[in-house]
């Protein structure tokens, strides 16, 4: 599935009406998101994944989805189940995004 973008207008709404959502929280100028993205879209595309949403947030934009999962450095990864914000952290590791994926579908 492809990597989705939401911003403060339509964020509650997206958490709302996915069970299992992962967040990536970046900035356009943050060379480590910029970095992780590809990563991003092949977890995104990987069959194992396929009831987890992707969502891509900019951290800058969108400051009312920022405040929601605690967003204290970027890039940053949260996961929401039906709309509640299980964890979050600030990793540049596929592993530890993995890890959440793995504890969101748990």
């Amino acid at each position: 599935m492809a990597v989705q973008v939401a911003n403060d207008s339509n964020f509650q709404d997206v958490l709302n009406t996915n069970a299992n959502v992962i967040v990536k929280y970046y900035a356009d100028w943050c060379g480590s998101c910029k970095l992780f993205a590809p990563k991003f879209r092949r977890l995104s595309d990987n069959e194992a994944n396929a009831d987890v949403l992707f969502l891509d947030v900019n951290a800058e934009e969108s400051p009312e989805a920022r405040k929601l999962a605690g967003v204290d450095n970027l890039p940053f990864f949260a996961v929401f189940k039906n709309g509640k914000l299980l964890e979050g952290q600030s990793t540049t590791k596929e592993e530890n995004v993995n890890a959440l994926i793995e504890r969101l579908k748990a």
